[in-house]
């Protein structure tokens, strides 16, 4: 199928085949989440992300209950926004968002949402919000990736939990990430 595609393409002329070269529409896909802080499990997803999708949005939501924050989410969009330009990622930007995913994700034209498995108690979490989302909007696909190994026990939660009790958080989120924990006060990160 995709050698058709490819032949009728050189026919018609040039234009951008979408996902995989297979004809299939360009894919933009919605990353959400708190991220606070930004984990090297979440830019490990996001490289991971970026591989299979045309556009990936790492948004950022906001009023999240997720008990205080450690920063503010003009804070971490910032970050987000360094961190993707200092790995390169030329298909990734970055939002903030309020209410309902399905809803931003429609106004943003984007067709799936990308979701992070780390553990089963993850699964058990995604698994429901998948679910409400699709009946939300049939449309709107969840893509569900596993980080590297070495990040399969990282979680914002828990490097705040460790960073806030003076734990050496350093491996575990990006540098700009620590230096930004560092001056917000911390006996390590």
């Amino acid at each position: 199928m995709c050698a058709e595609v490819y032949t009728r393409v050189a026919i018609i002329g040039p234009r951008r085949l979408g996902y995989a070269g297979c004809g299939m529409p360009n894919v933009k896909a919605i990353y959400p989440g708190t991220f606070d802080p930004l984990t090297n499990g979440h830019l490990d997803l996001i490289a991971r992300g970026a591989k299979i999708v045309d556009h990936l949005v790492v948004a950022i939501l906001r009023n999240a209950d997720k008990g205080s924050p450690l920063f503010s989410v003009e804070e971490r969009l910032e970050m987000i926004r360094e961190a993707i330009e200092e790995q390169g990622f030329r298909n990734v930007s970055a939002d903030t968002f309020d209410g309902l995913l399905v809803e931003y994700a429609r106004s943003q034209g984007a067709q799936a949402v990308l979701r992070g498995l780390r553990a089963i108690t993850d699964y058990e979490y995604e698994f429901p919000m998948a679910m409400m989302n699709r009946k939300l909007d049939p449309k709107l696909e969840t893509l569900f990736m596993m980080p590297n190994e070495q990040y399969t026990y990282v979680s914002s939660r828990l490097i705040k939990g460790v960073f806030k009790l003076g734990g050496d958080v350093s491996e575990l989120v990006p540098p700009m990430v620590v230096r930004r924990m560092r001056a917000k006060g911390g006996a390590k990160a």
